[in-house]
């Protein structure tokens, strides 16, 4: 498949990357590193809602500042390359539309959901990152991989394995990592930029948020409710929760933590994390997806009704 992608991806004229929405490190890394190597032909889509920016904490990389909107984004491309992006449901409002009148269509993925919605699919769930995977596509074929593909591959690994701590770490995993230092990667600079240099109202919201935090069934569930009001008093961004679900977490009794964040039109984004437990099976009832211990969906419901059906799942899991 590796083979055939490349293929595909040479012969194109023109390339829309498309990231998932809410992007992250992986899903981002993957898109510049995508983009480093196609050059002119290809164009990023940061899936963002409008008025919203991409996060700061990776406004260091490069092309995102010139990346389309889904404001601006047109039918113009004959193919369309998906990013960690677990499911179509990830693709949303016009993109949508971009993505399925393209006459050729990839979805490069490693979540263990993806149940492949594009005409070519590589997707190899429970691989550390969809940077991962990106990486030994480029090795398969021999394709050189420049200093700046590198950098963003390096950023989609480190993030998405939270330091090299997740399970889904593996020897081959740090191999690459290895490999990628060995390319010119500033290891410890990416590692600085990505995690030690954090506004001030993402520190003091987060804070704030889990301080609220409710704790059930022993200190084995603990849950915090993200509402607009308090992001509009402390001036956070989307991007700002993330993190608080790891902090709650990191907590010795929890097993399950979870966030969920109040929405438009009545409904609720949840982020779900575990120690030990699938949280891809609680979050199935949601139509959700993710990771063994890391998954997400929306509940279409009012924050504190949804914080009720899902605590009530969680139950049943412990």
């Amino acid at each position: 498949m590796e083979e055939k992608i490349f293929d595909l991806i040479e012969s194109a004229k023109k390339v829309l990357i498309i990231t998932h929405v809410n992007p992250d490190g992986d899903t981002l890394g993957c898109a510049c590193a995508l983009k480093s190597f196609m050059g002119e032909k290809a164009d990023i889509l940061l899936q963002l809602s409008k008025g919203k920016s991409c996060p700061d904490t990776y406004s260091f990389m490069p092309y995102l500042d010139k990346a389309k909107t889904l404001e601006s984004v047109q039918n113009i491309y004959d193919t369309v390359i998906c990013v960690d992006v677990a499911s179509i449901d990830r693709i949303v409002e016009n993109a949508r539309d971009v993505f399925n009148s393209a006459k050729v269509t990839i979805n490069i993925d490693h979540h263990k959901t993806n149940k492949g919605f594009a005409q070519y699919n590589l997707v190899r769930g429970g691989i550390s990152s969809a940077g991962e995977v990106l990486y030994e596509m480029f090795d398969s074929s021999g394709k050189e991989i420049t200093l700046e593909m590198a950098n963003c591959l390096y950023v989609s690994i480190l993030t998405d394995t939270g330091c090299f701590k997740y399970e889904t770490l593996t020897p081959r995993t740090l191999e690459i990592a290895a490999n990628l230092a060995r390319l010119g990667v500033n290891t410890s600079e990416i590692a600085r930029k990505c995690y030690d240099l954090k506004a001030k109202a993402m520190v003091m919201f987060q804070a704030y948020c889990v301080s609220e935090a409710k704790f059930l069934c022993d200190d084995k569930i603990a849950y915090t409710i993200v509402r607009k009001a308090d992001m509009e008093r402390f001036g956070a961004k989307d991007e700002h929760t993330e993190g608080i679900c790891e902090n709650l977490r990191s907590i010795k009794t929890v097993e399950f933590a979870c966030v969920l964040k109040e929405s438009a039109a009545g409904a609720t984004k949840v982020s779900l994390r575990s120690k030990e437990k699938d949280v891809t099976e609680v979050v199935k009832k949601f139509g959700g997806g993710g990771h063994i211990r890391a998954a997400g969906c929306t509940i279409r419901k009012p924050v504190n009704e949804a914080a009720e059906v899902l605590i009530d799942e969680i139950r049943k899991h412990l």
